[in-house]
C-alpha cells in the first residue's frame, strides 16, 4: 500500500488573490446589511417610523434574498460562477445606490427589496466558488480571513457610516457602498478566472426545476438546511435594534456609538483568521460550540442591562463578537462541505435563501417582542436575548448531527480511497 500524499496547506498567489476579492466583495454586502442597524436610531427619528416598521425595512431585504435564492437554485451549476457572481453583484450595486437617493420610507422599502433579490444570493455564490477551489482542511482558514469583512464593517464602515449619517446625511453611506463595490466589480471582471469545474458533472444539462427539487428533498441537505434556519436567528434578531438599545437602554451617546464598533471590530478582525486556523486543527465542531457557548452566556448578560458604562458595554461587545465570529467561521466551512461538487451552487442558493427568509422572520418578530416606550427605551429586549438563546442551544444540537455526517461520510470516502491504494 502506498503512503497518501500529504494534504497541501499552503495557498497559490491566485487563491490568496481571490480570498482577498471575495472577502472585499462581502465586506460591501455585509456593509449594506451592517449599517442598516446603527442607522437605526437615526432613520427612526427622521422618517417618524415605529421600530417595527424599521423592522421590516432590514426584514425586506431578507424576504426578497431569500425568495431569489428559491428562483435562482435552479440555474446556479448550469453556468460558469463568475458570471453569476458578476451578474447579481451588478444588481446588488444599483440597489444599494437606489438606497442612497430613496427620499422616503416607502421608497427605501422598494430599494432594500431590489437590493435583496441580487445582494441575498452573493454570499452563496462566494461560498460555492470557496468549496470548489479550497479543500474541506483548509477550508476554515479561508472562511476565517472572509469573515474579517464582517469585522472590517465594523471597524471602518459603521464607524465611518455613523459619522457621514450624522454630518452629511443617511444616504450618504449607500452611495459610498455602492462605489467601492463598483470597483470590486471591475477587479472581479478583469482578473478573476473562470469557475466552470463544476459543469463536468453534468449539472449544465439538468432540468432546473427538477435540480431544484432533488437538492430540496436530499435528506442530508435537509440538515444543513435545518441548522442554517436557527443560525440566522440570532443576527437577525438583535441587530436591527441594536443602536437604538444601546443609546436609549444603556445610556451610549450616539456620538460613542461608533466607538463602540470600532473597538469590538479591531478585536474580531483577528479573530476570524484565528477561529479558522484553530477549527482547521481541532475540529470545526469544537470551535462552533465553543463560540455558541460564550455568544449565550454574553447575550443573556448584554439583554438584561440597564444604564452601562462605556467601557463596559465596549468590553461586553468585544466577548460578544468574538463569540459570534468563532460560531460563523466554524459553521460556515462545516455548511459547505454538506453538499456534493454538482449540487453546490443549489444547495448553496437554498441555503442562502432560507437563511434570508428565517433571518426576514426573526427580524420582523423581533420588532414585534420589543416595544418602544414613550421614552424612547426598549421593553422586553431581556425576552429577545432569551429567544436568541435557545435557538443558539437548538442550533449547537444540530450541527453535532452535522458534523457526524460529514465527518462519516469523509471516513468512508478516506477508506475507499486507502482500499484501492
Amino acid at each position: 500500500m502506498s503512503k497518501k500524499s500529504p494534504v497541501k496547506h499552503t495557498f497559490t498567489s491566485y487563491q490568496i488573490f481571490l480570498i482577498a476579492v471575495l472577502a472585499f466583495l462581502q465586506f460591501t454586502v455585509i456593509l449594506d446589511f451592517m449599517v442598516l442597524s446603527p442607522l437605526g436610531v437615526i432613520l427612526i427619528d427622521e422618517m417618524d417610523i415605529s421600530p417595527a416598521q424599521f423592522g421590516w425595512v432590514v426584514s425586506a431585504y431578507a424576504f426578497s434574498a431569500g425568495i431569489s435564492g428559491l428562483l435562482s437554485a435552479g440555474f446556479a451549476d448550469k453556468f460558469d460562477r463568475k458570471k453569476l457572481l458578476l451578474f447579481f453583484y451588478g444588481g446588488f450595486i444599483i440597489g444599494t445606490f437606489f438606497c442612497g437617493l430613496a427620499p422616503n420610507y416607502t421608497l427605501l422599502l422598494f430599494a432594500r427589496i431590489i437590493t435583496g433579490i441580487f445582494g441575498g444570493v452573493m454570499t452563496s455564490i462566494s461560498y460555492a466558488i470557496i468549496t470548489d477551489l479550497f479543500a474541506f482542511e483548509t477550508r476554515g482558514r479561508v472562511m476565517g480571513f472572509v469573515q474579517m469583512a464582517f469585522a472590517a464593517s465594523r471597524i471602518l464602515g459603521i464607524p465611518v457610516g455613523l459619522y457621514l449619517a450624522a454630518n452629511i446625511g443617511w444616504h450618504s453611506p449607500f452611495v459610498i457602498i455602492a462605489s467601492i463595490a463598483t470597483l470590486v466589480f471591475i477587479i472581479i471582471s478583469l482578473y478573476m478566472k473562470p469557475v466552470d469545474g463544476h459543469l463536468k458533472f453534468g449539472a449544465a444539462r439538468q432540468n432546473a426545476l427538477g435540480h431544484l427539487l432533488k437538492t430540496i428533498t436530499n435528506k442530508d441537505y435537509l440538515r444543513g438546511f435545518g441548522v442554517t434556519i436557527f443560525l440566522a436567528t440570532g443576527g437577525f434578531m438583535l441587530m436591527p435594534l441594536g443602536s437604538k438599545f444601546s443609546v436609549e437602554n444603556l445610556g451610549i451617546s450616539i456620538d460613542d456609538l461608533p466607538v463602540v464598533y470600532l473597538v469590538s471590530g479591531l478585536f474580531t478582525f483577528f479573530v476570524g483568521p484565528l477561529a479558522g486556523r484553530i477549527s482547521d486543527s481541532i475540529g470545526k465542531y469544537q470551535v462552533f460550540w465553543i463560540g455558541s457557548v460564550l455568544t449565550i452566556v454574553l447575550v443573556t448578560i448584554y439583554c438584561n442591562l440597564g444604564i452601562t458604562p462605556l467601557w463596559l458595554v465596549i468590553l461586553i461587545n468585544v466577548l460578544l463578537f468574538t463569540g459570534i465570529t468563532a460560531r460563523m467561521v466554524a459553521s460556515q466551512a462545516l455548511i459547505t462541505a454538506v453538499p456534493e461538487a454538482r449540487d453546490r451552487g443549489a444547495f448553496m442558493s437554498i441555503n442562502s435563501s432560507i437563511q434570508q427568509l428565517s433571518g426576514g422572520i426573526a427580524s420582523a418578530l423581533a420588532g414585534i417582542i420589543v416595544i418602544e416606550m414613550d421614552s424612547g427605551k426598549l421593553q422586553h429586549y431581556d425576552m429577545l436575548g432569551n429567544v436568541v438563546s435557545i435557538t443558539m442551544i437548538i442550533t449547537i444540537i444540530l450541527m453535532y448531527f452535522v458534523n457526524k455526517m460529514i465527518m462519516t461520510r469523509k471516513h468512508e470516502v478516506s477508506g475507499a480511497v486507502e482500499k484501492t491504494e
